[in-house]
């Protein structure tokens, strides 16, 4: 395969060597480029030798010397350089199944590239993975790699996954971790499926993988109001969310004795929905899948304290309110609490019920602009709303139900900040710096 250049950038290193827009990228150092990946490990060193073609056919080849690491100055039609990778499984807890129609199309995407985990740590099945794209991940010492595991027992992975790939390409794992290659697993648990002694199993034969296998998280299935047609499956209750949680702890004392790790950890979601306290900050070690949902509250507890108590400034007088989902509410409600104690104004947070997927769904990530401004105007007095940006999607400022923050606060006649999960940043919009 090979790449149309669609632009070079002005005094790049390809641009003094005078490549054009409309050439095609063949090979790096005689290494043939198939996408970004090729790309950028091929073009990381300091003398390169690029061989293109230009319109007419005509071969060219340009040797370019650059500072290592230098970006070579290409633009390409697609960041990836080719199209993305769809999935190829039909997960029975897939949540982009539970959409309802009407959305926009891009949400309806179903990412399964591993590509996009090395770039962006985005999880893979590995169900579109070839041996030799398992042989470029070892020779670019691609690190790490995460990856949706599910359950380590094949036969019940084939039946969750609805993929006859998805039990023989746990052998992946194997080869990877053999390789050295560093591995992130999640399992999405679903209620008397693949919890129980189903977990256990997974999380021990992952765990016989360690160090490669580098962290392990549970997360439980999302299950929405949208699910005519699909597999019946339950969501957790307390005690099961309790049994989840303690079969998690037992195996991180087992862990952190003969690995000094605690190695498995479970999803915010499960102590919440347990009743259960979150761990200490100590606990999560270095935060191995945040991005995961795994430790993101106790983080945000910390670093808030830390920040109240290093802070001598003065709050604006602005009137602000916080909207945030179900499971975060008990958390925010107690950090205005702590911002009351200090600087003597109140910020009051409110729960958004999840009318849009049904009330099963207590996550701020999911909150839409319909629920959030239905729930809020006319009902209480403010001039600012903080909301996490997790409510906003990958397009910039976009609910998932397609409403805009600027048709938010319009509708609210207020102005609308989104807030990151870092208690400075919380701290900071809280005061109105």
């Amino acid at each position: 395969m090979s790449a149309e250049i669609i632009d070079v950038i002005k005094k790049s290193p390809s641009s003094k060597k005078r490549i054009k827009k409309g050439w095609v990228l063949e090979k790096i150092n005689t290494h043939p480029i198939n996408d970004i990946l090729d790309y950028n490990f091929y073009a990381n060193e300091s003398e390169v030798m690029l061989e293109l073609s230009k319109p007419n056919g005509r071969a060219v080849k340009k040797k370019i010397r650059k500072e290592e690491n230098e970006d070579l100055g290409l633009v390409f039609n697609t960041y990836l350089m080719d199209k993305q990778k769809t999935c190829k499984n039909k997960c029975i807890f897939c949540f982009i199944d539970q959409l309802p129609e009407g959305m926009r199309e891009s949400l309806y995407f179903k990412d399964d590239d591993s590509r996009m985990s090395f770039l962006f740590g985005n999880y893979i099945t590995l169900t579109n993975l070839t041996d030799r794209d398992v042989e470029r991940i070892i020779e670019m010492h691609i690190n790490p790699v995460n990856i949706s595991v599910h359950t380590m027992n094949p036969e019940l992975r084939v039946k969750m996954m609805k993929n006859p790939k998805a039990g023989e390409v746990l052998r992946y794992i194997d080869i990877l971790a053999n390789h050295g290659t560093h591995l992130n697993t999640q399992l999405v648990l679903c209620p008397g499926i693949n919890d129980g002694d189903e977990f256990k199993f997974s999380i021990e034969k992952l765990a016989s993988l360690y160090p490669a296998v580098q962290s392990i998280a549970a997360v439980p299935v999302g299950i929405t109001k949208f699910r005519e047609k699909l597999p019946d499956l339950d969501s957790y209750t307390p005690e099961s969310a309790k049994e989840v949680v303690e079969i998690i702890e037992k195996y991180q004392k087992e862990f952190l004795e003969k690995h000094g790790t605690r190695l498995v950890y479970a999803s915010d979601e499960f102590y919440l929905k347990a009743g259960l306290p979150l761990p200490q900050n100590e606990e999560y070690e270095d935060y191995p899948q945040i991005e995961n949902g795994v430790g993101l509250w106790t983080d945000l507890e910390y670093t808030f304290k830390n920040a109240l108590s290093d802070d001598e400034g003065v709050p604006t007088e602005t009137k602000k309110l916080i909207a945030t989902g179900e499971a975060a509410y008990p958390l925010l409600k107690k950090l205005s609490d702590m911002f009351y104690e200090k600087y003597g104004k109140e910020i009051p947070v409110v729960k958004i019920e999840n009318d849009f997927f049904g009330h099963t769904i207590t996550v701020s990530g999911l909150v839409t602009g319909k629920d959030l401004t239905s729930q809020l105007k006319g009902k209480y007095k403010f001039d600012e709303l903080l909301i996490s940006s997790s409510m906003l999607r990958s397009e910039g400022d976009m609910f998932l139900d397609s409403m805009t923050v600027e048709q938010a606060a319009e509708i609210l006649s207020c102005r609308i900040v989104p807030v990151g999960a870092d208690g400075y940043e919380l701290l900071e919009k809280m005061k109105g710096e």
